[in-house]
């Protein structure tokens, strides 16, 4: 059974930091582009940013360019998204999701299909 489980969201000041770590589970997480997506109160669902398996190519969302980082442990089935910086905007809850394809991998693109594996998400908070 495929799972994906989001780790490391909390409440944090403004300007701090933290990481967000997703744990996958029944499937072979090189074979994929991996990412995240976040949910703010009363908003839409945005991507947020995604890394190919084949060449690690990243992608961030213009509002989180220079302040996130994404990575993989693929010997640890992980993905990471370190956020650095943030600010009340960050505000949201976080998925981890795996697009259900092997041939597709990291673009502006990739949030735009419509099947994932999906976390249950971890909450991050920003608030002074």
């Amino acid at each position: 059974q495929v799972q994906l489980v989001e780790s490391g969201g909390g409440l944090v000041q403004p300007g701090r930091s933290l990481r967000l770590s997703c744990a996958a589970s029944g499937f072979i997480l090189d074979y994929y582009a991996i990412g995240w997506f976040r949910q703010a109160p009363g908003k839409e669902r945005e991507g947020v940013s995604c890394i190919s398996s084949s060449d690690g190519y990243t992608y961030y969302v213009d509002s989180v360019e220079g302040r996130f980082t994404i990575s993989r442990d693929n010997a640890k089935n992980k993905v990471y998204l370190q956020m650095n910086s943030l600010n009340p905007e960050d505000t949201a809850v976080y998925y981890c999701a795996a697009l259900k394809r092997t041939d597709v991998q990291c673009s502006p693109a990739w949030f735009y299909y419509s099947e994932y594996y999906w976390g249950k998400g971890a909450l991050v908070t920003v608030s002074s």
